[in-house]
């Protein structure tokens, strides 16, 4: 789901190949990895750099529900996910939060490198899974130094264009469709002054994963 490590087992695959006599080079391939997982921006302080894409999520098929025209089953396309990778940062003294909470940043092969993803609600229609779970929208991501229990760097990640701004027709090219995203991404918005981050057991079976959904219940239950 995470696009470091689908990029990683495609890289595997290519490996396969290549060791087949099939060479193909993964550059070639660069064009549809941007286009599956966006790039929305990134933070940079000193020698770290915090980096946002998209991620992929899948929308689950309701049941079916009668409606005014006969039978229909629709998609929650509610829940949306990104990842947040994160290099050069010592691990012993700097946690990357999101909306408050702990990100399970997992270490990659890469020395000082970290990934993990989000998933959040980014809209609440009327048919979804869970429909009395907010929205997330928008995204503070904190980069947090603990030993002065502050956030020394932050940005925001808007669903929508943060000045509320609604477009009347669809983005003409692919440039037009990526002014838009980088439109929703401010290197600001960060929490002030002195604070504790919200600490969230990680799933065992979803180690790399900060799923707002059942983080904001397990706050609010004091579990």
């Amino acid at each position: 789901m995470l696009p470091h490590w689908v990029e990683n087992d495609f890289r595997d695959v290519l490996g396969d190949l290549e060791r087949a006599g099939y060479g193909i080079d993964e550059r070639w391939f660069q064009p549809h990895f941007e286009f599956r997982f966006p790039y929305f921006g990134e933070l940079t302080l000193d020698t770290m750099r915090l980096e946002i894409r998209g991620a992929l999520e899948p929308w689950h098929v309701l049941g079916e529900e009668v409606t005014g025209t006969g039978q229909a089953r629709y998609v929650d396309s509610s829940v949306e996910r990104i990842q947040i990778k994160a290099s050069g940062m010592a691990e012993e003294r700097y946690k990357v939060l999101c909306n408050g909470f702990e990100v399970p940043m997992q270490p990659t092969a890469t020395v000082g490198e970290f990934v993990a993803g989000v998933r959040y609600r980014a809209w609440q229609p009327p048919h979804c899974l869970h429909p009395r779970i907010g929205v997330h929208a928008p995204l503070h991501i904190d980069l947090y130094d603990t030993w002065n229990q502050r956030s020394v760097a932050g940005c925001t990640y808007h669903v929508v264009h943060p000045g509320g701004r609604a477009s009347d027709v669809r983005p003409v090219n692919a440039a037009a469709a990526e002014s838009r995203r980088l439109a929703r991404f401010e290197r600001r918005g960060h929490h002030q002054g002195s604070f504790e981050p919200i600490a969230i057991r990680p799933d065992p079976h979803f180690p790399h994963l900060l799923d707002l959904r059942w983080a904001s219940a397990f706050e609010k239950n004091g579990a």
